[in-house]
């Protein structure tokens, strides 16, 4: 069952990413400069702990289950950002890309310490 739900998860924020960069725009205040790169790696943290939580149902090593996480993670950004190069108004940015594997490096490093000290 929680396989399951492990699968369901991740498969429907995956879904959201991609439509969220289906749209022309999306409406956020432009507070900052590169604020876009704050949400990308938010975004990306999330997806993290969810493939992490996929993932770890089939991998046992924890460096091995922290390696594929981000991969994946990193291979979906690069996925969406050329996503995004067919969609009208956007574009597709190697920096947000870098983002989004920063975000999920950030959740699978933080994880891997947290298991760790348990």
């Amino acid at each position: 069952m929680l396989k399951t739900i492990n699968v369901t998860f991740l498969t429907l924020y995956c879904s959201l990413i991609f439509w969220l960069s289906s749209q022309a725009v999306l409406p956020t205040p432009m507070l900052f400069d590169h604020q876009d790169k704050i949400h990308h790696m938010t975004a990306y943290f999330i997806m993290a702990i969810l493939a992490w939580r996929f993932f770890k149902d089939y991998l046992t090593k924890p460096s091995t289950l922290a390696i594929v996480s981000i991969f994946y993670c990193s291979l979906y950004g690069a996925s969406d950002e050329w996503h995004q190069s067919f969609v009208a108004g956007r574009e597709a940015d190697i920096f947000d890309w870098l983002a989004d594997t920063i975000g999920a490096l950030l959740a699978l490093v933080s994880i891997y310490y947290l298991k760790l000290k348990r």
